[in-house]
């Protein structure tokens, strides 16, 4: 590509051959040879003035194409800055999980390390959790039972339910497996009668809490009575006719004895 700085040295080395020329001619003949340089000296022109025009086109497209290019570059550069900036922000992400990874960890080992147990811990623990499942139902059984002159244990023999084995159908005592808040509730049937009532006491251990009650001469008698009861482990319940008093039952079950495990302490 032909430069503005040569062009200018092309014309000068035109103007300084054509003044060479021109005065290297004789007198005599100056008139024809003046008229024969000039035609020759505008054409030069006219072409120098064309390729200056030219140059300048080429040197404004030249110019068009580098600011393009510069525009280009900065775009190339500003996104270039921006995935920089985003992988960063990445690697910081993935640090900071990396950290949380490494605190998990530890925690976990020290959970497991913390609940490590021995396997009579686990067999406390089973029977932990086996002592809260606590719920027994029973009828008194067909027959009539008193009248006794002394207070007596009533044993209901018939299990309608046992869960945990708390109560013993054999004596009919309930023996608390875990401190908790238990509830407790009993149901009479008997007959109406001049002198003996039907009526019986809730004990907890060897002290009687609730009584259920009830006397007339005819007709039958239903009395019932219940109560929550905050029991330790090893404490025994158990229902106990009143001295004088009796009871009676059939196969329709009428005289109950219920009791479950509300929630321990």
């Amino acid at each position: 590509m032909k430069t503005p700085g040569a062009v200018l040295l092309l014309l000068w080395w035109g103007l300084l051959v054509v003044a060479a020329e021109s005065g290297g001619v004789q007198y005599e003949g100056a008139a024809s040879t003046q008229q024969t340089c000039q035609p020759d000296i505008h054409t030069v022109l006219r072409e120098m003035s064309a390729l200056l025009a030219e140059q300048r086109v080429e040197l404004r497209a030249t110019k068009t194409q580098l600011e393009a290019m510069e525009k280009k570059a900065e775009s190339t550069e500003t996104r270039l800055r921006a995935s920089e900036k985003t992988v960063e922000e990445q690697r910081a992400v993935i640090r900071e999980l990396k950290d949380k990874q490494v605190e998990q960890a530890a925690a976990l080992r020290a959970v497991g390390d913390s609940v490590t147990l021995t396997g009579s811990q686990v067999e406390e623990l089973r029977r932990d959790r086996e002592g809260r499942k606590v719920s027994f139902s029973a009828t008194l059984g067909d027959g009539y039972f008193g009248p006794f002159t002394v207070s007596t244990t009533l044993v209901f023999g018939n299990v309608i339910t046992n869960i945990g084995s708390a109560y013993n159908p054999n004596t009919g005592v309930f023996t608390a497996p875990v401190r908790g808040v238990y509830h407790f509730v009993f149901f009479l049937l008997g007959d109406g009668h001049a002198s003996n009532p039907t009526g019986a006491w809730l004990y907890k251990n060897d002290k009687h809490l609730v009584m259920a009650y009830s006397k007339q001469e005819n007709q039958h008698v239903k009395p019932s009575n219940g109560a929550s009861l905050v029991l330790e482990a090893g404490d025994v319940v158990y229902i106990k006719l009143y001295p004088n008093a009796w009871v009676r039952d059939n196969a329709n079950g009428h005289t109950t004895f219920s009791g479950h495990l509300l929630f321990t302490m």
